[in-house]
């Protein structure tokens, strides 16, 4: 199988490592612990200057549900748009009814915006009360692949679903798993889902620079967050991960 790779990547330099690590696309985010939410101009503009392989922007306007307002809508059109104008060759989003169905106008209206790019429905998808119906309309609307972790808290966990969501699509649109996909598992979870593209982060943790530190302050994280380490994604991890499939050195 051609499997394909792609990197949920926190910056550009996330952006890059993902690329010298062999993936096939990235899927650009801001505030990953939040799920991740729309990069900035700058970020993606830089991006798509430095990269060759294909990239993918969330289109996410805050954490928290998928259920937008009007004025919400209003600006993931105009992110859309952005990213478009900027060169992105897919766009991210998902948006739910209160009762956990997507929430079709407001797709159409994504759509719409998006019209000619890739679309990838997120993991919006692991909260709709009805799998099947959901993927069924999401072919309606014309969406390309869907993210999951099997409406489990990762993909491993929902291996069972995800292989029965990559039946019932039969090729319909693509069915990706992500969430806690790594160089360990990679293997058996293709084997389990028969799932052709995979979504992971291969990020390790690097201590900040900084000498001068003031430990009794902090820009609203939480406590016990370090705010002098971050995660961030290696090259080296990205090929180990893809290795551990398709024996790739």
């Amino acid at each position: 199988m051609n499997y394909q790779f792609e990197i949920c990547a926190n910056s550009v330099e996330s952006c890059l490592a993902a690329q010298e690590g062999g993936a096939d696309r990235v899927e650009l985010c801001a505030a990953i612990p939040e799920g991740g939410t729309t990069p900035s101009y700058g970020e993606i503009k830089l991006a798509r200057k430095l990269l060759h392989i294909r990239l993918h922007v969330i289109i996410r306007p805050r954490g928290g549900d998928f259920l937008y307002t009007p004025v919400e809508l209003s600006a993931m059109e105009e992110d859309i748009r952005m990213a478009r104008q900027l060169g992105a060759d897919g766009v991210v989003f998902g948006c739910l009814t209160p009762d956990g169905e997507i929430d079709v106008p407001a797709m159409e209206r994504l759509m719409k915006a998006a019209e000619g790019m890739s679309v990838t429905f997120h993991r919006a998808f692991d909260y709709v009360t009805d799998p099947w119906k959901a993927l069924d309309t999401l072919v309606e609307l014309g969406v390309n692949r869907i993210l999951t972790s099997g409406q489990c808290p990762t993909a491993m966990e929902g291996a069972d679903l995800l292989a029965r969501l990559v039946e019932y699509a039969a090729g319909r649109l693509i069915i990706m798993p992500g969430c806690g996909v790594n160089e360990d598992n990679i293997a058996r979870l293709a084997a389990q889902t028969g799932a052709g593209e995979f979504h992971f982060s291969a990020r390790e943790l690097r201590t900040s620079g900084m000498r001068v530190r003031n430990e009794a302050l902090s820009m609203g994280n939480d406590a016990g967050y370090d705010e002098y380490a971050r995660m961030v994604t290696t090259a080296a991890r990205v090929r180990r991960t893809i290795a551990a499939l398709t024996k790739r050195k």
